[in-house]
Parts: C-alpha cells; structure tokens; sequence
C-alpha cells in the first residue's frame, strides 16, 4: 500500500480530488490532500511546498510516498521531492517543469500560446471560450453545478514568479498522463514539450483537463498501475 499525496493546480483546492479520494482509500491507502494557499497573495511556490509538508505531518517520512500533481500544481509537486522521500512522482495534465524556470516564464518557453490558438481553430473553439467550454467539456452535470455552487478559487499571482525551478529529482521515477481531449493543454503541445523536457513521451487517455473530476475510476487505475510497476 502507498501514501498518495494529491496535489491540486491553480485556482482550486482538495476538492478537485474528491472523486478519486474514496477509490484510493477503498483499495487500502492513505491519501493527503493539502490545500495550497493559492489566493493568499504572499504565498508563492515554496509556501505552497511547505502547506503540502504540512499536510503530511507525521507522513512526511513515510516510505511509501507517492506524489500526483495536477496541472500547474506540477511546481509544488517537483519542489516536494527534495523535501520529503518521494518514490513516484506522478505529473497528470501538467505544465512540465523545466530547471532555471519560473512558472510565469513556462508560457512563453513553451510556446503555448501559439499551440492554443492553433488549437482552438481546429476545434472551431472562439478566442473568449468561456471556463465550462475549455476546463468542464467532458465533466458530468452533477459534478460542474456542484463546481459552480462552491464558487471560483481565487488565484493570487506570486506562485507565478521567482524563486525558478530546482532540477527534478534524480532516482525517482516520474510517470506523465495526459487527457486527449484536454482543450488547455493541448494534446500535440503535451507531447512536443513533454519530450522536449522530460525526455519521453506521456501516457495518453481519454479525456480532458480535469480527468480526475471526469473519469475518477480510470485516473485510479492508472495510478496503481503506475504505483505497481514503482514496486510500491
């Protein structure tokens, strides 16, 4: 069994994660949801590092940690391994960390803005697609009216800026899943910049931004999977 350290991305909290909690604990095991203080306007990466430290107390020396970060929580996500003693890191719809690099520089280095707007064209998607268009395409009703009745996460812009990124740990494996249909990250721009930074392709399913709101189960299942094939 494995201690899952799920870590949400920018403007949102641990309820991202509410659908994929009880799947993991319902197969035996401990999972931490740290909430980021993504609205406080002082907190940047490492104070979003140490609210994730926090979270784990006690676990923060556990043997089995296994780290999955979200979307722009990848930073965090990365930043956690050199203080605690992760086994797998997990990068699922992320910005793909770079050593040297801001999240605020990430946008233009990647190119993303042009791979978007291609995007957006193939698809027929207009410039001002609003957030249930681009982000809630593929979540069911349920789940984006009770998005809708918690409100907007605000999002402070510090985490964007300085300190730039450590190097991503040495010895820990790292697994990258992105969504095929996932209208922000588009598929050819995950493929391209995850090559160009990690080294090897992503793991691909279908999808959008948030597959752990969309498809729970099979986020899970490649999880485990992921977890057993780490020897965890």
């Amino acid at each position: 069994m494995a201690t899952y350290v799920l870590i949400h991305g920018a403007s949102s909290d641990s309820w991202f994660w509410h659908r994929v909690v009880p799947l993991l604990r319902a197969a035996g095991h401990d999972v931490v949801t740290p909430d980021l203080p993504v609205s406080d306007p002082e907190a940047g990466i490492p104070e979003y590092t140490d609210a994730a430290v926090a979270a784990l107390g006690d676990r923060a020396d556990a043997d089995d940690l296994v780290v999955v970060a979200q979307s722009m929580g990848s930073f965090t996500g990365a930043a956690l391994t050199h203080r605690v003693p992760v086994k797998l890191l997990v990068f699922l719809s992320a910005m793909a960390p770079k050593e040297g690099e801001t999240p605020g520089q990430w946008w233009e280095a990647t190119g993303y803005s042009q791979a978007r707007q291609e995007s957006d064209a193939r698809l027929g998607l207009p410039a001002d697609a609003d957030v249930k268009v681009v982000f809630f395409h593929d979540v069911p009703e349920k789940i984006v009216a009770a998005a809708w009745e918690r409100g907007e996460v605000g999002q402070s812009d510090r985490p964007f800026g300085p300190p730039p990124m450590p190097a991503l740990p040495t010895g820990v494996p790292i697994r990258y899943l992105v969504g095929r249909d996932d209208r922000f990250f588009p598929l050819d721009f995950q493929r391209r910049t995850v090559q160009e930074r990690l080294g090897f392709a992503p793991d691909e399913m279908e999808g959008g931004h948030l597959l752990p709101l969309a498809q729970p189960e099979a986020v899970v299942q490649r999880l485990e999977a992921y977890r057993v094939g780490a020897g965890l």
